[in-house]
């Protein structure tokens, strides 16, 4: 293999792993091009969108090697961008052969994400806490903890069957409606709207909504407009799930939901 198409490729797996992992595409493009430059790839080119990494390089023949690599919209691990952008400082520094770069930088793909018992806790705590933040009771916050420890093991059985991600958050987003109606109406909790609030937290599409604001204001309409395309929809799923269990809920005799 030739030295540019291994150029090619380790700016293809830096570009695909800060892409999948919630990276901005200015993100994406400049650490690309640095990685590039670093190894005296002259004529370098990248296009970059929020799902698919065009890159070009032009031979000493003048002919050009070109690869596409689709890159679908993922789970996002902040870890992985991290270890890139230590990377790519590294290379920059001439730290790093390129061999080297790409041995370590295919090794960012293995770096794990959360362990499934922290990532239940995690969603309890912070649904407990934004429930306590908007006004709910400590008991309130704790049905709240419950509920999102509940959803979260609903969501990591469903990435495990491969649902499609809207049904999954109209499923969990109905689920947790579902428990903050049966303690509320158990006589237990004391603000149904603030419990299934705090409840659904961990469902809010935060990082896809940022990722879109910040690629409008670089200038990457197109990006920002799919990312923000994709936090609507979630956030619409949610809605649905939350929305129609109510619904249903205050047409039944006996149920209360104020």
């Amino acid at each position: 293999m030739d030295r540019n198409q291994q150029i090619l490729e380790l700016t293809i797996i830096a570009g695909e792993l800060l892409l999948k992992n919630g990276a901005e595409i200015f993100r994406v493009e400049d650490t690309m091009e640095k990685i590039a430059a670093a190894y005296g790839a002259e004529d370098y080119t990248v296009y970059v969108i929020s799902n698919g990494i065009f890159a070009t390089v032009k031979n000493k023949d003048s002919s050009y090697k070109t690869q596409i690599q689709n890159a679908p919209l993922s789970p996002v691990h902040l870890g992985r961008v991290a270890a890139v952008n230590e990377l790519s400082r590294q290379i920059v520094n001439g730290e790093l052969s390129l061999e080297e770069a790409t041995e370590k930088m295919r090794d960012v793909w293995n770096i794990p994400f959360t362990s499934p018992k922290l990532q239940i806790l995690a969603s309890g705590l912070g649904s407990a806490c934004f429930c306590y933040i908007f006004g709910g009771s400590v008991i309130d916050s704790l049905i709240a903890f419950v509920s999102g420890i509940l959803l979260w093991i609903f969501m990591l059985k469903a990435s495990k069957v491969k649902l499609s991600k809207m049904i999954t958050h109209i499923i969990g987003s109905a689920f947790v409606t579902i428990c903050g109606l049966l303690a509320f109406n158990l006589g237990i909790g004391e603000h149904l709207d603030k419990i299934i609030i705090g409840s659904i937290i961990p469902l809010v599409p935060g990082v896809p909504l940022t990722t879109a604001v910040r690629e409008f204001f670089n200038g990457d309409h197109l990006s920002g407009t799919i990312h923000l395309i994709d936090a609507l929809l979630i956030a619409g799923c949610i809605a649905i799930g939350v929305g129609s269990l109510l619904k249903i809920a205050a047409m039944l005799e006996g149920v209360a939901v104020i």
